[in-house]
């Protein structure tokens, strides 16, 4: 159910977060929206006290042009992910949890302190450090393989698999199939892997986008795709972000490029185990398919224009048609399309 509450209007939220005790009756906290996302409402509120915390509230309708829908229950699956995560992440890398309510579909944490920025923005900025990218990957394994220890606690929790199919299978996978005939039969048969296969805790939405940089390490934000399942697809997700931008930043190409290679060495390193043949291959497999997703799928990304999604489209299928072995054969093989794109 849709919540009558909008906590990007300020005084109708000073007045909820007053009549709920969240705060006194006569503090005037100064409430900043920020923007960003698609899938919710956020906004900074900075009290007198001079503690600071981020609420979100799920939209129901994703603000993108195709219709997006998601239920806003999802944002509780986000506040367990963020306790959990307080257990299963590198120290200082997530936020606290400061409270929910499922009536209005609220999640509340602490804030980052200032100054920080937002990786996405500086990657976009050239500004690669390749400690942050290997922070990314070590990050992501160190979360997935203690996950892995405590399997049977979190497949409890995050079993239900809901907001992924409704966020990322359906958007990215089954929308982009219905588009390209060529790539349909990889697709469908890449869901149903993915459906498949429950080994770990999965983030979902593993992007720079994602991540708050202070004090040089990075902090992860937003876990509303979290749950129980295959960790190729967080794999891909991410790998994906790295490789469209060495396509689109091309005076950084080479760097992205090492980026790439130096984020899958450091989760190869800290994922402790959990690393198969077989993972690495399905990540390769879902790394195809969240480049075209986000060139042909319901969330392109922004910064690529109409030439680089046609030649991206262009390249991923034909990488589908002779998929590359390992994770940096991928990367090695994306390289050489794009330079062979624009020597021809």
């Amino acid at each position: 159910m849709t919540s009558s509450l909008d906590i990007e209007q300020p005084e109708a939220l000073i007045a909820y977060l007053q009549a709920t005790g969240r705060i006194a009756a006569s503090e005037r906290p100064v409430v900043r929206v920020l923007g960003g996302g698609i899938s919710n409402r956020t906004v900074l509120v900075e009290r007198e006290t001079g503690e600071a915390w981020v609420l979100k509230q799920a939209l129901e309708k994703l603000r993108v042009a195709s219709d997006w829908f998601s239920s806003p229950e999802r944002i509780h699956r986000e506040a367990d992910g963020l306790r959990w995560l307080g257990q299963l992440a590198p120290l200082g890398s997530t936020v606290a949890f400061v409270f929910e309510d499922h009536t209005h579909h609220i999640l509340a944490m602490q804030a980052v302190p200032q100054p920080h920025q937002n990786w996405k923005t500086m990657l976009m900025n050239g500004a690669l450090h390749l400690e942050q990218v290997r922070q990314f990957g070590t990050m992501l394994g160190i979360l997935e393989s203690r996950a892995l220890e405590r399997r049977h606690e979190i497949e409890r929790v995050f079993n239900d698999r809901t907001f992924f199919e409704t966020l990322r299978l359906e958007p990215y996978y089954a929308y982009t199939a219905s588009l390209e005939p060529e790539a349909a039969n990889f697709l469908h048969a890449l869901i149903n892997d993915t459906r498949t296969n429950r080994i770990t805790l999965v983030h979902g939405d593993y992007s720079p986008k994602n991540v708050l940089v202070y004090q040089n390490r990075l902090i992860l934000v937003d876990h509303e795709v979290i749950h129980f399942g295959d960790p190729a697809f967080d794999l891909g997700f991410s790998m994906t972000h790295l490789l469209c931008k060495a396509h689109h930043l091309i005076a950084h190409r080479v760097a992205f490029l090492e980026a790439a290679r130096q984020y899958w060495q450091a989760y190869s390193e800290a994922a402790n185990g959990l690393l198969t043949p077989q993972l690495e291959a399905r990540a390769v497999r879902h790394t195809l398919a969240c480049l075209l997703a986000r060139v042909c799928g319901r969330s392109p990304l922004e910064y690529l224009d109409q030439s680089e999604r046609t030649r991206q489209r262009r390249i991923v299928i034909d990488l589908i048609s002779s998929i590359p072995t390992g994770m940096n054969s991928l990367i090695d093989a994306f390289a050489q399309k794009l330079q062979e794109v624009v020597t021809t």
